[in-house]
């Protein structure tokens, strides 16, 4: 799940990003040729307005030819990390998700940034050597919308007359963070809207998933934010929203969609297997020399909507 790497790619989904530091990008090289490089950064502070460096992480890791250098790998590893301690990270982690996710969008993981890609053995066999734990894991996951059936349970049925679908498209970014994340990318935003009570109890957004679904041969959504208000969970919002949602993407020619949970969140995995998703990869959040001191780290990482 690794689109292939250009210039003109590395500009559009790093390079031209505000925050981008050049020093983060460390290029290993032998006989002036570049062999490999690793890339770090850092995520926002709370309100979204700047860069929080107290904690970084390794966005990615490559070898030319995707070789096998344990040596080297774990160097560039060490070198991402003192780059991070530079300017001030006491948390060090490896791969990007929310919030560390502004960088790769489109070219790495899918529908987000899922963490370190299991199916990514390079970086993921240094996090193991160079004292990573692994702390959480996203399961990544896929719906042929071609084989895809609108719910119809007593529960969905009932919400066909009380509710009414809005969508928005191109959305306005609320914080500066937000825009470093998605400026670039067109987002399409389904709302359930109750009619009787005249507000939004429910809410899906999507993105066209480029790059990468293009390199797949494919026209994929990206499901990156569910959100149900808490008076209406259990109701069949969920499952009434999205199949509406998939109907109209289906309709437009979009053949896959796909999206992203943590693992260890069984509502979300159950309600999207009853949807006919099924699992393809999982990504893994590493953290340097975790402990369970350090549980509330987990915290930090979080996934809107999933």
């Amino acid at each position: 799940m690794l689109q292939p790497v250009s210039a003109s790619l590395l500009e559009h989904a790093v390079f031209s990003k505000q925050h981008f530091d050049r020093e983060g990008l460390i290029v290993a090289t032998c006989s002036g040729q570049p062999i490999g490089f690793v890339h770090a950064g850092f995520g926002p502070n709370e309100a979204g307005t700047s860069l929080d460096t107290s904690t970084g992480t390794t966005h990615i890791l490559l070898l030319r030819g995707a070789k096998d250098d344990p040596a080297l790998s774990d160097r560039l590893l060490a070198a991402s990390e003192d780059y991070l301690r530079s300017r001030g990270a006491s948390v060090v982690y490896a791969g990007g998700i929310n919030p560390l996710n502004s960088f790769y969008l489109g070219l790495y993981g899918g529908s987000e940034i899922p963490g370190v890609l299991q199916s990514n053995q390079l970086l993921c066999e240094a996090c193991n050597r160079c004292g990573y734990g692994e702390i959480a894991r996203v399961s990544i996951l896929h719906c042929d919308l071609i084989q895809f059936r609108v719910p119809l349970s007593r529960k969905v049925r009932q919400l066909r007359r009380p509710m009414q679908i809005l969508e928005s498209v191109d959305l306005v970014p609320n914080t500066w963070w937000e825009a470093c994340v998605w400026g670039t990318q067109q987002r399409d935003r389904f709302q359930l809207f109750d009619k009787g009570q005249q507000r939004i109890v429910a809410t899906a957004s999507f993105w066209d998933v480029q790059p990468l679904s293009t390199s797949w041969g494919i026209c994929m959504a990206g499901l990156f934010d569910l959100t149900v208000d808490p008076e209406w969970r259990r109701r069949g919002c969920a499952s009434y929203l999205l199949g509406e949602a998939f109907r109209l993407l289906k309709h437009r020619g979009v053949g896959t969609v796909e999206v992203q949970s943590m693992s260890t969140n069984q509502a979300a995995i159950e309600l999207y297997g009853k949807l006919g998703f099924s699992l393809v990869d999982e990504g893994i959040v590493f953290r340097k020399n975790p402990s369970s001191a350090n549980r509330s780290a987990r915290a930090a990482v979080s996934r809107t909507g999933s």
